[in-house]
């Protein structure tokens, strides 16, 4: 049984071959049962969670595991840690080790990038960052990958993190500086990009302009929140998959407000790479994107792990 560690796990991950791993898995297919959710413990409104995401196809089975601990800010700790473990389908026997944080981040920002290069306009070069987190810091380079970014502007609630991703996106030769207003920020951007843990939504409709492509990373659980329910309302919706009508506040709060059907929802991911649907078919139109992760993603990027890179 094979172990890649945190280092050896992202070089072998570079977007140019992982966002089209992931098209091919999705074009493919493999079987993705439902995500086991389980809450540990609640404290002071924060839930201490564990998933379980498994995934197989003829010759791989793959299982994540995720915590998710929000209160692990206090403690200097990161509040998302994974691990995943891959099999040989055919005879059961553990393969490898893989760090699953890793796995996570990259094929996050990947899928993003995947759907952003059906949903994005072709001349989109404008980039907002919602968010300074591990996931944020790889949304720019997987964007790079699919779109022409010339620009790229984060946005944090701590402006000392947006500050540092910012440094360092400038440092990988990107045009990045600190967003100071987000409502202002966002009015900018031709693409909206929020990986954050947030409970409240942090994208408004009224700040979305003509053409913008918005996509929600977050919100994965029926408490959390990025975007609010105008949001909804009048844009073209995708997801990664039907499971997000199930599991993310940002579609739960606008169903149950009536502002918003599941019947409205255009393509997931899959159709998109299958071309069931065409995805982005006006240059005004505004596109929005709800994520809460596919099994089979992360089946993908261990494969690519495994396999070499």
């Amino acid at each position: 049984m094979q172990i890649f560690d945190s280092v050896t796990t992202e070089s072998r991950l570079p977007f140019d071959r992982l966002i089209p791993a992931l098209e091919q898995i999705f074009i493919r297919g493999c079987t993705v049962p439902r995500r086991h959710n389980h809450i540990l413990r609640e404290s002071e409104g924060a839930k201490d969670s564990l998933l379980i995401m498994p995934a197989w196809q003829d010759d791989y089975l793959g299982i994540k595991h995720v915590t998710i601990f929000p209160g692990n800010g206090a403690r200097q700790l990161p509040g998302l840690h994974s691990t995943y473990t891959l099999y040989n389908a055919v005879t059961g026997v553990p393969l490898a080790l893989i760090d699953g944080d890793q796995i996570t981040v990259r094929r996050t920002a990947a899928a993003s990038a995947l759907a952003a290069s059906f949903l994005a306009r072709p001349d989109a070069h404008r980039l907002l960052v919602v968010g300074a987190g591990n996931v944020a810091t790889a949304l720019a380079p997987a964007y790079a990958a699919v779109r022409d970014i010339r620009q790229v502007r984060v946005w944090d609630r701590h402006p000392a993190k947006a500050a540092a991703l910012a440094d360092k996106l400038s440092a990988g030769g990107f045009d990045a500086a600190v967003a100071p207003d987000l409502d202002a920020a966002v009015r900018e951007a031709e693409i909206v990009s929020c990986a954050t843990l947030a409970q409240q939504p942090l994208v408004r409709r009224a700040c979305l302009q003509a053409g913008t492509h918005v996509d929600l990373i977050g919100s994965f659980q029926p408490f959390m929140r990025e975007s609010d329910d105008a949001t909804f309302a009048d844009t073209s919706v995708f997801v990664d998959t039907e499971e997000a009508l199930d599991k993310s506040g940002d579609l739960l709060s606008p169903i149950a407000a009536g502002v918003f059907s599941r019947d409205r929802v255009l393509a997931t991911l899959e159709a998109l790479c299958r071309r069931q649907h065409p995805g982005r078919r006006a240059a005004d139109e505004i596109t929005v994107y709800k994520a809460v992760g596919a099994a089979s993603e992360d089946l993908a990027a261990a494969m690519l792990v495994y396999g070499g890179g």
